[in-house]
């Protein structure tokens, strides 16, 4: 299929921009910062919640990957988050929200108009969760916080209206990648999720399929761009560990059932399909889609126009029946 009308606009609308690449990490996170500052400025009133609350959780250390490779740092701190619920009272089933950004940038206002459709369409319970940035904080710091939310939903959440037992994580792009891998680790701890949802989902650090060959350049995402993200993310860290790439893990098995959504036209759109498959192989019930015509990036921005929306409708539907 041809490029769909919404992601030709959109990449005119980006035609001069300089490649993430080319950047200055904090510069780069600055821009694109208030780039979404005037996004919500232009787009009028809010969708509005029930419940929106910002608030930190602790950050605690205590989770241990098998293979000894990797063991979460045992600096302690707080996670950032923001609660978003449909209804005042719960016990709610909940959904753990991952931004994208490469690691290296995205917020919790990147993160909230998505967060809000879901948590009214969905009447589910969303928390949002402001993970620590890359170069900053590389690998796996991000991971570390995301997890660190999962573990106090599970521990702590039915004191403010979370229902422990039905637990979902989603994420888009590199926050697909988070969500993807904070699934084995909980199949490690025994935490129980009910569901993942991984938007165009970041797998592999190889950067090496036939997707990336045929959008290297010119489709918002670019090989290039991905290739230094991945530099910010991983800093020294070189090991093709499961715990950066999902698709490298020897066994997906015994993992919640998945929604993953792919672009046509998306350097990622490999490897996201070829972890559908292989979750599919294992065993575990995984529907892949794949939106044609479209590109890196459109459920996460007002530029995704009817498309964002048609989207995120079966997000949302597929979350009611997996968190039932």
């Amino acid at each position: 299929m041809s490029l769909d009308p919404v992601a030709q606009q959109a990449l005119q609308a980006l035609q001069g921009q300089q490649p993430a690449h080319q950047q200055q990490p904090h510069l780069l996170r600055a821009a694109r910062l208030a780039a979404v500052k005037a996004a919500v400025a232009n787009q009028g009133p809010v969708l509005s919640v029930a419940r929106v609350e910002t608030d930190v959780l602790p950050r605690n250390g205590k989770v241990v990957w098998p293979d000894g490779r990797w063991q979460q740092s045992a600096t302690t701190g707080q996670v950032s988050v923001r609660l978003y619920a449909p209804v005042l009272s719960g016990p709610l089933p909940v959904l753990l929200y991952a931004h994208g950004g490469g690691w290296v940038t995205g917020s919790l206002l990147a993160a909230d108009d998505t967060c809000r459709i879901l948590a009214r369409q969905a009447g589910i319970a969303v928390l949002s969760v402001d993970y620590r940035l890359a170069p900053e904080v590389p690998f796996p710091g991000a991971l570390e916080d995301l997890y660190a939310a999962l573990q106090w939903v599970q521990q702590e959440g039915a004191a403010v209206g979370l229902d422990p037992h039905r637990v979902a994580v989603a994420g888009d792009s590199s926050g697909g990648n988070l969500a993807a891998v904070a699934t084995l680790l909980a199949r490690q701890e025994n935490l129980p999720l009910q569901a993942q949802v991984l938007l165009y989902p970041v797998t592999d650090q190889r950067c090496n399929t036939p997707s990336y060959e045929e959008f290297a350049e010119g489709y918002n995402l670019t090989r290039a761009d991905m290739q230094w993200y991945w530099q910010q993310y991983l800093g020294d860290f070189r090991d093709m560990s499961a715990l950066a790439s999902p698709l490298q893990a020897p066994d997906l098995s015994n993992l919640p059932r998945a929604l993953v959504i792919t672009c046509e036209y998306d350097p990622l759109r490999d490897e996201g399909e070829a972890y559908a498959t292989r979750l599919q192989q294992a065993g575990v019930s995984a529907v892949l889609q794949r939106e044609q015509g479209m590109i890196h990036g459109f459920m996460g921005n007002p530029w995704g126009k009817h498309r964002r929306l048609e989207a995120l409708a079966r997000v949302a539907e597929f979350l009611r029946d997996s968190l039932a």
